[in-house]
């Protein structure tokens, strides 16, 4: 079992577009629906939960029956805008069928240096954490291209992270964790479950060809970089099944692990 360094009260979780979508790029319901699970069933365990979720775009592509992912940066903010409405409407009738509202939050990386937008932000998370409601957040692609061109969320992640002063971190992706390698190309890459000194492993990282969502390893591991400055414990895993929360947060040894 996983020993975490602290007692874990607040948890953000990213999901990138590749989770929640279905190889053909539409949005795949029933892994949204237990995604929704795990997150009611750890606020009904006491812990404050943020999701920050990507897969506007994708959304929007389906519902405008797009046959590719847009290539032009404004195709790509307007297939957001149509999507990021399908997306929330998604999580909340899910999350509402679990006893739970959702409060969508779209930001933009300016909050990184804006010292009043982290304060506002900071004051909104610490009223929803009372509230009987699930925060939604993504990256408001509409009026922002940094997502779109370099991110797929990772570093908004541990922005809000940051911001909220989390105690954990989980970032869902489409590999396992961090290997020594792409295992996709290398049978004889190996996982590493566990990482003291992030700057020894950045190296390992390798960049996605995901034809859904933009956010490789590197943009992961940067990301987790931001959150271990702050103290804040973090695990990239596979998203494949979502009930690996569950046992990521119970400790079981998933995905690799980042000390803080």
């Amino acid at each position: 079992m996983r020993n975490f360094q602290k007692e874990i009260k607040t948890i953000v979780i990213k999901v990138g577009s590749s989770s929640i979508t279905h190889e053909n790029g539409k949005i795949n319901l029933q892994k949204i629906d237990d995604l929704c699970f795990e997150l009611a069933n750890l606020k009904n365990k006491g812990y404050n939960v943020i999701l920050v979720s990507s897969g506007a775009i994708a959304a929007g592509r389906a519902k405008l029956n797009l046959k590719e992912r847009p290539k032009e940066t404004s195709d790509k903010q307007a297939a957001a805008s149509v999507g990021q409405v399908a997306l929330t409407n998604m999580y909340d009738r899910n999350l509402i069928s679990y006893g739970y509202n959702s409060a969508q939050i779209l930001l933009t990386r300016q909050i990184e240096k804006d010292e009043e937008m982290r304060f506002n932000a900071k004051n909104t998370f610490e009223k929803l954490q009372n509230l009987n409601v699930i925060p939604i957040i993504n990256e408001n692609d509409t009026i922002s291209t940094y997502e779109i061109k370099f991110g797929d969320n990772d570093t908004l992640s541990a922005v809000i992270a940051r911001i909220t002063e989390a105690d954990l971190l989980i970032m869902l992706t489409d590999i396992e964790g961090l290997y020594t390698d792409d295992p996709r190309k290398n049978k004889d890459a190996e996982i590493i479950r566990e990482v003291e000194n992030i700057c020894e492993v950045e190296s390992a990282a390798k960049e996605t060809d995901s034809n859904v969502g933009t956010g490789g390893m590197t943009t992961k591991i940067k990301a987790a970089k931001l959150a271990v400055e702050k103290n804040i414990e973090v695990v990239i895993a596979s998203g494949a099944d979502f009930k690996i929360i569950r046992d990521i947060v119970k400790g079981e040894e998933i995905g690799t692990y980042f000390k803080c």
